[in-house]
């Protein structure tokens, strides 16, 4: 078995692959949908005991990103935490600012505790939030009642 041979790039093949990287990476992170058409938006918060999701979609209902109490690093019970939420509903409204979303409509599902903090978070930071609708589902009849005990 012979010498292995390293290669070693040039500083101008280097940068060169460098700017294609970046080149791709910033066609990655713009919206699919050019900012200037999207002002509005959808925001949807699920927040259940375990963890509080947070959805932003455009007019029509198509996502353009979302942000959860575990992908921002809480674990275990922290997730269900209003300050889990607060954090969540800070970080998706940061990403609306760079989409250009200005106006949106909130919907809220679910009974976790971070339902009324995620929404607060939300107007401190400066989303103009033209409506709030609570979506949890209610059921109508309850569930099926066990069978009933034979002895």
């Amino acid at each position: 078995m012979g010498k292995k041979r390293i290669i070693q790039k040039t500083k101008e093949e280097l940068l060169k692959e460098r700017e294609k990287i970046e080149t791709a990476l910033k066609k990655e992170i713009q919206p699919k949908v050019p900012s200037e058409q999207i002002r509005e938006g959808k925001v949807f918060i699920a927040s259940s005991y375990n963890n509080t999701i947070i959805t932003l979609t455009d007019s029509k209902g198509n996502v353009l990103t979302w942000v959860s109490a575990g992908s921002l690093g809480f674990k275990g019970t922290k997730k269900a935490t209003p300050f889990a939420a607060s954090k969540v509903a800070e970080a998706i409204s940061q990403r609306a600012w760079k989409l250009g979303v200005e106006k949106v409509k909130v919907l809220v599902k679910g009974i976790g505790s971070g339902r009324e903090s995620a929404l607060r978070s939300l107007a401190n930071r400066g989303l103009d939030i033209i409506s709030i609708k609570d979506v949890t589902p209610v059921p109508h009849n309850g569930c099926r009642p066990p069978k009933v005990r034979r002895v």
